[in-house]
This record gives C-alpha cells, structure tokens and sequence, in this order.
C-alpha cells in the first residue's frame, strides 16, 4: 500500500543522466513509497528496448544535427524529446503497481488545466482524438515503473524527420513502432509552460493517492556515473543483437559499385564488393575497409577516407536497402 509520495524533478536534459537516474530510483523505492520523477531531454530520439536503431530513427541526420540517441530499459517504440516535452516515471514496489491509478494522475493533472483528456485502448492519453503522451511499462525485481511523454510544445517537424527511418529496408529482428497523430498541448492551451504542467502533475498525484508529498534531492553524480557510462555507450545504444542486412549500389565517374552487408552488434560484418572500376584492386580494398567497422558516419567515414568520393560512398552505405 503506499503511504509515501515524493517527487524528483532531474536538473539536466541530458538523457543519458536522465535514464540513469530513472534507473537508480527504480533500484532505490523503498517499501509503501511512490516516485513522480519528471524529467526532459534535449534534442533526442529514445527507442524501446528491443528496437533496430537503423529501423527506428534518421540515424545519421540526428548525429549531424547534434542529436542522441538512446535506449531505454522498457518496449515500446521511438520518440522524440526536446526541451518541449515533458517525461514522467511513476516508481513503485511491484506489488503496488496500478496502471490505471497512474494513468489517472496524467489525466487529471492535464485536465485541470482545462484540456480535454482521455485514456485510450494502447494506453495512450488523447486531446481531441490526437496523441499527446505515449507510456511504456518495466519491472524488475521488487520494483516497476511506468514512465511515459508529455507534448507541451514539441518541435514536430524534427520529430516527423528523425522518426523517420532511411531508405533502408531492413530484414529485422527488431520491434517497429506504430506512427499516430500527435498534438501539442500549447494548442489547447496557448502559453502552457513545462512549469504550468509539472505543477498540475504533482497535485494530482497527491490527490490521486491522498498521500504526504516530499520533494528528494538527487543523488551526487558519482552515484550515477557508472550507469550514465552505460546508457551513453555504443554497446548500448546500437550493439544490441538485432541483425539485419541491406545492400547498396551506385554509380561514380569512376565506375559502378554494389555493396552488400550483414550488420551484427551495429558492427558491419562479411560484407560483399562488387566493381567495374579499371582499378582491380578496390573491391577488396574497400571490402577490408569496411569489414568490422560500426554502421555509423564517424566510423565509416574515417575507414573510406582513402578512396574517392569518401563521403558520398559513406552517405550511400548509411542509405543501403
């Protein structure tokens, strides 16, 4: 039963801290306790635990734009946060997990501020038929949460471009996400602030649960550093056993080339050259080049910039189909 509510507000937007954290408190809520933990990224493409990064997301755009990239512990598919969005994690014993209790609070917090929200059937949280927050589950041990997003403001024509995958047609193992409308609340409500929002959220939440509310200092970042390392690593991010393959071909001044890989880990593995260029030896020159390297700009650029239109043929491999 919880009789303890508190509050977490992260003091960064950078998402790997920020999932760190999320992860500590999930390790931390003791017994009869509720964690609120709300918390923003900043220009960033979150996947669900067992999705194809490639599949998911604009992988090489977001880079070049300064974006990240992130996975997450729980499924679901692929969002975006800016400093726009909103997240919220409620944290909890498993035995006092409730779904629908949590999802009351998003609503009724959102309502208060006289926008009209509903729960639908996929455990999404609508205005007027369109989609504002989208929630994903996690349990391990003694604990659970359920976390989700808030669109207050959200710059929705970078998310349309980042959650859009390549051309690349992917043979994946991986989870798709399922695309819906989505609204801003800002339309609802026109100078609607994260403030305004994370205020009505802990309202709620103490309503909901007529408990004591207290607000926790964050732990010391020497605390989190190890699972901030984690979350920010390649292993993490794209080195997930998802396996696909995908091809590549074009023509330069200089001849044809067709490339053919099999991505294991996020690491080109055996991949296939085939050329009509007069030199002889560039398809194994380019097949060893590339042979081991991860499917990313920095590594393959750095690996091709001995041959001729380096980035061009880099550009080409990042869009294989």
């Amino acid at each position: 039963m919880i009789t303890r509510l508190k509050l977490c507000q992260s003091p960064c937007f950078d998402p790997y801290y920020n999932l760190a954290l999320e992860e500590y408190l999930l390790e931390t809520v003791g017994e009869g306790e509720c964690i609120l933990y709300l918390w923003r990224n900043e220009n960033t493409v979150v996947i669900g635990r067992n999705q194809n990064p490639w599949k998911e997301c604009a992988t090489t755009l977001l880079e070049q734009e300064g974006g990240h990239l992130a996975r997450r512990l729980s499924g679901g598919g692929a969002v975006f946060h800016d400093l726009g969005n909103l997240n919220f994690t409620f944290l909890m014993p498993r035995q006092d997990y409730d779904l629908q209790r949590q999802l009351r609070v998003i609503r009724e917090g959102v309502q208060s501020l006289g926008i009209p929200a509903e729960l639908s059937g996929r455990n999404d949280v609508l205005a007027d038929g369109r989609k504002f927050s989208g929630n994903a589950f996690y349990k391990s041990g003694k604990s659970a949460y359920h976390h989700g997003t808030l669109l207050i403001a959200g710059n929705m024509e970078k998310l349309s471009r980042y959650l859009t995958p390549s051309k690349a047609k992917l043979e994946s193992k991986g989870v798709a996400s399922v695309r819906s409308r989505v609204v801003n609340l800002r339309e609802f409500v026109p100078g609607l602030t994260v403030e305004d929002l994370s205020e009505a959220l802990a309202a709620a939440f103490r309503n909901v649960y007529a408990a004591p509310l207290t607000r926790m200092e964050v732990p010391h970042d020497a605390v989190l550093q190890p699972l901030v390392e984690t979350y920010r690593s390649w292993e993490w991010n794209y080195g997930k056993d998802l396996p696909f393959t995908c091809s590549a071909a074009h023509r330069f001044p200089w001849g044809s080339v067709e490339v053919t890989m099999d991505i294991r880990q996020g690491v080109i593995r055996n991949p296939g050259v085939f050329t009509d260029a007069m030199e002889w030896e560039l398809a194994e020159r380019l097949r060893s080049a590339i042979d081991g390297c991860r499917y990313c700009h920095e590594a393959l650029f750095n690996a091709l910039t001995e041959f001729p239109d380096a980035e061009a043929l880099c550009r080409i491999l990042l869009e294989a189909q």
